[in-house]
């Protein structure tokens, strides 16, 4: 892994050419002294630790990770890679492109992220300005984290940057478990919520501290540290200042962007490699049907489940929205199909180049996290209101009188129906400690003889990172 670091982090310290790092050129590379000098520079390069970060979920990684590998999806197409089926039986190997995906962008962003943060303090512009760059920068560090942690369970700690392959090799970069990874996110939020202005940034894109309030919401839940994330997580809803938009279509169509439900989003532009590949992974392989402009054909790499389909309640608002089995085609008549609509571009002319923006954290998610919160400190008649305002905008009746128990399961439920398709299914799961309960039982009333194991609640490290420093870097058991 040192070997690769090598790469990676002197090159992210800087801007660089295309040429190997072995040889560089004074003519070719723009040095990293004469890069970060002013705030334009120092804009410019936050705007690349954006930009890596989105790779999560331009490439679709995290939804192959996310959602594929549970009970929400399945593969349609006849012809998947040996990747895409791996992740659909939840068995990924250690050479799986998606997992080394998830890894290597996480690695990245925190790098860029590094390589701001060293340097910001003696820059020579506003503290203001240089105080949001910073609370930025550390927002996308620590998200960085909180997915290595939550899909590997360890990662390297990684707070400086180099400019020599002799700094790389005495560093220290194993891999360190989870509690000591959990210990940067929360300081680096921690941090980030005093740095970044108190008022909501109108661009969704970017971090503002309401956003850094609601990660740390989520990540003291995951930790189970209760108490932590109902005062993060009230204090979001208490400043009002995000809300469930009336209509949950507008979330997920053309113009989605920038919604007061919102609260970090990664937004898409046709052409220039900058949109998204949903229109063509959510919709169907079938040649003849007549749903996009010159009826282009989709992929069906990441389509409903047939039980996924049956867990929307009678009346539910949010099944015409998010699912269909009907697919029309050309000449009128319509064929069984499932297949998602969420952030599916119905105007793209390049099914690989959509425009609608994805959300990766929205207000619902914050009400169903307080109820889930509530519920664990045992105050479950406190927690069924915000688990009915969202059920409420979907049209549905309240939920009354459950017990903590009865609760727990509504509440995963409401998730799955409202999340679909938006990487959240795996993590909910996964935290709720009913990832191998829900995912075994899936696959057994479909016949199948796969499983998950204790050893797969976390996915095995690239192994390519094994391989190049077997004594730095240990797989993960069982892979």
């Amino acid at each position: 892994m040192k070997k690769k670091l090598i790469v990676f982090l002197i090159l992210a310290g800087s801007a660089f050419s295309c040429k190997d790092f072995l040889d560089l050129n004074p003519d070719y590379q723009i040095s990293d002294q004469t890069f970060y000098e002013n705030q334009n520079d120092y804009e410019t390069a936050l705007t690349g630790v954006y930009s890596t970060f989105r790779g999560l979920f331009s490439s679709s990684a995290i939804l192959y990770l996310a959602e594929l590998d549970t009970d929400n999806t399945e593969i349609q197409w006849s012809s998947p890679s040996a990747d895409e089926m791996q992740m659909d039986q939840n068995a990924p190997t250690s050479t799986n492109a998606f997992v080394s995906s998830s890894w290597n962008t996480c690695l990245y962003t925190i790098s860029r992220s590094n390589a701001i943060l060293t340097r910001i303090d003696g820059a020579s512009f506003d503290q203001a300005t240089k105080d949001r760059i910073k609370g930025e920068a550390k927002f996308l560090r620590a998200y960085s984290y909180f997915y290595l942690v939550r899909l590997f369970g360890t990662a390297p700690i990684i707070s400086q940057t180099f400019s020599s392959p002799s700094q790389v090799t005495s560093a220290d970069l194993t891999l360190k478990p989870k509690d000591e990874v959990y210990k940067v996110i929360l300081a680096d939020l921690a941090e980030a919520e005093t740095l970044l202005p108190a008022t909501l940034n109108s661009d969704r894109t970017r971090a503002s501290r309401p956003t850094v309030k609601a990660v740390l919401g989520k990540v003291h839940l995951t930790l189970k540290n209760y108490d932590l994330a109902a005062t993060k997580l009230k204090e979001v809803i208490d400043a009002k200042t995000y809300s469930l938009v009336a209509d949950y279509k507008t979330l997920f169509t053309n113009g989605n962007n920038n919604l007061p439900e919102s609260i970090f989003e990664i937004e898409y532009v046709a052409g220039r490699s900058m949109g998204n590949n949903y229109s063509a992974i959510f919709t169907p392989a079938i040649t003849s049907m007549a749903i996009f402009p010159n009826n282009l054909q989709g992929s069906g790499r990441i389509v409903p489940t047939l039980d996924l389909i049956r867990a929307y309640e009678p009346g539910d608002a949010r099944k015409a929205v998010s699912v269909n089995d009907s697919v029309l085609l050309i000449g009128g008549k319509k064929s069984y199909s499932r297949y998602g609509l969420k952030f599916v571009d119905f105007k793209a002319i390049d099914l690989s180049d959509g425009t609608v923006t994805f959300t990766v954290l929205r207000y619902a998610d914050v009400l169903l996290m307080y109820a889930e919160v509530l519920n664990e400190q045992g105050k479950t008649a406190d927690a069924l209101p915000y688990l009915n305002q969202v059920r409420k905008r979907a049209g549905l009746a309240d939920k009354t009188g459950l017990s903590q128990a009865d609760l727990r399961l509504a509440i995963e439920k409401e998730r799955r129906v409202e999340f679909l398709l938006e990487g959240q299914r795996w993590f909910d799961l996964v935290r709720t400690g009913r990832a191998q309960t829900v995912l075994n039982a899936h696959y057994a009333s479909l016949n199948l003889s796969f499983k998950v194991d204790d050893f797969e609640l976390v996915f095995p490290i690239p192994q390519n990172e094994v391989d190049l420093n077997p004594t730095l870097i240990k797989q993960n058991p069982g892979y």
